[in-house]
């Protein structure tokens, strides 16, 4: 088992790499400090005010994959992970989950974390580094940026599975046209209803005239009602 988990994200600001993906890795908070902790609404509200008043804070939809420590792939769409740099040059690298209304008065859990300085940090002080870290991450005078990665469209893993689905419902359908054009040893895999010619043993076609009647389209044999 590992101690990691891997985001898999676009990088939007690198112009040269805005197409390729990224992989970063986070030390999870269980080796850290045994548990996930609870970041309360109040951080959130904060940072969305922010988002919205200053340019050095930014929202980029970028994330493709989330990769856990047992390489299990993780659905997207609740995850954001938070990439700053502070004034004094340092970075900070968050990754966090949103969780479920059990979990009274708060709206998503700290996962995982990046530099090892931090996290020797959040080992040392527990809760006082978190508090203080996150109150740093809304202070915009003390910060140089801060973006928040949320997820783009489908996942990576979700997109390849869609495709391995069709491309075996394509197999299917391509195995299918197969079986319509290679005979059985009655002359065909799937027989028509149609009438057969007592003549020919072709295919009788019913037709509209003043005798209405059925007729062998191959030798002209005729049946009138």
């Amino acid at each position: 088992m590992s101690n990691f988990f891997s985001v898999f994200t676009y990088t939007p600001w690198e112009n040269l790499n805005s197409q390729i993906l990224t992989e970063v890795k986070l030390l999870s908070l269980k080796n850290i400090i045994k548990s996930f902790p609870v970041i309360e609404l109040g951080f959130f509200d904060d940072l969305l005010s922010n988002l919205y008043k200053f340019k050095h804070y930014s929202w980029v939809e970028s994330i493709k994959r989330i990769v856990g420590p047992d390489k299990e792939d993780y659905d997207i769409i609740p995850w954001n992970f938070i990439w700053a740099m502070d004034r004094d040059g340092r970075i900070f690298q968050f990754l966090i989950q949103k969780v479920k209304k059990e979990i009274k008065n708060s709206q998503a859990i700290l996962v995982a974390l990046a530099p090892p300085e931090l996290a020797k940090l959040f080992e040392q002080y527990k809760e006082e580094a978190i508090l203080r870290t996150l109150s740093l991450l809304n202070d915009p005078k003390k910060m140089n940026f801060l973006m928040v990665l949320a997820p783009k469209g489908k996942s990576i893993a979700e997109e390849q599975q869609m495709l391995q689905i069709n491309e075996k419902d394509l197999e299917s359908l391509q195995f299918v046209n197969t079986l319509k054009q290679m005979p059985n040893i009655k002359g065909q895999w799937f027989p028509t209803f149609d009438v057969k010619c007592p003549n020919c043993n072709g295919p009788l076609k019913e037709v509209y005239t003043h005798e209405v009647g059925l007729v062998c389209q191959r030798c002209g044999f005729k049946r009138v009602k």
